[in-house]
């Protein structure tokens, strides 16, 4: 078990949710603090709290990818990369997660367990979607490592 994922269960064991623990692991790579902006990717958990819409994991995901790549301020610039990489990104999930579970719907991936999945089928998805984000960002030259 590597350090991500020591430091996933950790969080998911204090009650955060995938999309807040992809966020989260980005900031501890930057070496950041921002709980407002943990505190708001709980919005994306459960498919955004109804189990319908996409996987927390797949826009956290997409957030992961634009905290880097994002238009942030009025003196920035939207990286001409960031669309590509989220296109990326949601191939990739509806590939490897909606290909497995039927689709990209969070309660589609959770079937009857709803959020109570999260222990054992969803730790995985995290992880394999914070793999597949920082890959995706080195790929287009982006330093996962950098805060700049």
């Amino acid at each position: 078990m590597d350090d991500y994922q020591i430091q996933m269960l950790r969080l998911a064991s204090s009650g955060y949710s995938c999309s807040q623990i992809l966020i989260q692991l980005a900031l501890d790579v930057r070496g950041e603090e921002n709980p407002t902006l943990v505190r708001s990717m709980a919005g994306l958990a459960y498919g955004c709290g109804g189990g319908k819409a996409s996987c927390g994991a797949l826009t956290g995901g997409c957030c992961l990818l634009a905290l880097y790549a994002g238009k942030g301020e009025d003196t920035e610039t939207e990286s001409d990369q960031l669309q590509l990489m989220l296109s990326e990104m949601s191939d990739w999930f509806e590939s490897q997660v909606g290909g497995q579970y039927g689709g990209t719907a969070c309660e589609t991936i959770t079937g009857e367990d709803g959020p109570a999945a999260a222990r054992q089928r969803c730790g995985a998805i995290v992880a394999e979607t914070f793999a597949k984000a920082m890959e995706i960002l080195t790929t287009h030259g982006f330093d996962p490592y950098d805060a700049d």
